[in-house]
């Protein structure tokens, strides 16, 4: 699962994929429990979107221009912008659900 800095993620937002960004940090338990989901759903849907990881503590400027201020935080960016987000822990079915509504 790519770990991303700030700059990549610019790069990644100016594609034409929707682009799945999963905010978290390694002291948060939810995070660490939500990682498995994310990282099987990206593989199941690799090949309709992009999805990456963005720790808060070592990109905390993205985390705030992107508004995040409470992790887990799956956010679905299109176009460049956010489009809709998953927050907390969420079981995989649901977090599927949002990956499918938002693709």
């Amino acid at each position: 699962m790519k770990q991303v800095t700030g700059e990549e993620f610019e790069e990644l937002l100016k594609g034409d994929k929707t682009v799945f960004a999963d905010f978290w940090a390694t002291w948060c338990a939810p995070c660490r429990m939500l990682a498995p989901i994310f990282e099987g759903l990206a593989e199941k849907y690799a090949d309709k979107a992009v999805f990456v990881k963005v720790n808060v503590d070592e990109q905390t400027e993205t985390a705030i221009k992107c508004g995040v201020s409470s992790i887990p935080n799956v956010i679905a960016f299109r176009g460049g912008e956010a489009v809709a987000n998953s927050l907390g822990y969420v079981p995989e079915n649901e977090l599927e659900d949002f990956i499918i509504e938002n693709l």
